[in-house]
């Protein structure tokens, strides 16, 4: 491990005692909440459209667990400002580790996945395309 990697964790720590856009929405247009049980990490993901419900316009969250999904979680929140939601369906695992910067462990992957996750999951059940009371549960 180089002084990259050394850059890219204290990112992740800076994420996790400072995180960006915690906290509450006023009139989101969608909530989800989501847990990784094997770790205890829960997110809730609110976020604002724009009018033509197309892109992200504002987001905010708010949870508790390990420092991977809290950062994960603050540093997703950044990259959604404007982003299609159509760009958000197609982010994937390896888009998160890169945003992150450094290796996960295989039984770390849930903590860092599960910001995204529930987004992804909270645009579906605005959609239409998911049940309401359904609850984010990282799987992978």
């Amino acid at each position: 491990m180089g002084l990259g990697s050394d850059m890219y964790r204290q990112q992740i720590l800076d994420h996790y005692k400072n995180p960006r856009n915690y906290g509450e929405l006023e009139d989101p247009d969608f909530t989800h909440v989501g847990e990784n049980p094997s770790c205890g990490d829960t997110i809730r993901m609110e976020v604002r459209l724009d009018d033509a419900e197309e892109a992200v316009e504002a987001v905010r969250f708010t949870g508790d667990g390990c420092a991977i999904s809290m950062a994960s979680a603050s540093m997703l929140s950044e990259r959604l400002h404007g982003m299609a939601l159509d760009d958000l369906d197609a982010l994937d695992t390896d888009d998160v580790t890169e945003m992150l910067g450094v290796d996960i462990s295989p039984m770390r992957v849930k903590c860092a996945v599960l910001g995204r996750q529930v987004a992804q999951d909270g645009a579906k059940i605005h959609r239409g395309e998911l049940d309401p009371d359904d609850r984010t549960i990282t799987e992978e």
